[in-house]
């Protein structure tokens, strides 16, 4: 039943209009969940995405900030999207470059809230 529901998340992921890759990661970077199009090192991916998150929300104590919901990288062919899940996870999502970010950003939180409910 576990996996099916993990399964049902990442279909949701990748029918987003302009995700190319998707994954959902423990937030201590285990991969739980995952569809990769391009051979890249998931274990890596994983534990990067967790590291990224969490150091984004030590950053936002340092400063006395709330703590982001996402994190996203720009670069010049993509962005990678890493987005809290609930407690105990997260959903990193890599978006092509001619995607709306915003749209993406949107629709993929509203995946989180609903891995959040439900794992």
């Amino acid at each position: 039943m576990l996996k099916e529901r993990i399964s049902g998340f990442i279909e949701e992921l990748r029918g987003i209009d302009g995700v190319k890759a998707c994954a959902l990661v423990s937030r201590d970077g285990i991969m739980i969940g995952k569809h990769f199009d391009t051979d890249l090192n998931e274990p890596w991916f994983a534990a990067m995405s967790a590291t990224l998150l969490a150091s984004a929300e030590s950053a936002a104590t340092i400063i006395r900030v709330k703590s982001p919901d996402s994190v996203t990288i720009h670069a010049e062919d993509a962005e990678i999207l890493v987005m809290g899940a609930g407690e105990k996870l997260l959903v990193a999502v890599i978006v092509g470059k001619n995607a709306d970010g915003t749209a993406v950003h949107q629709k993929t939180q509203a995946v989180a809230q609903r891995i959040a409910e439900v794992l």
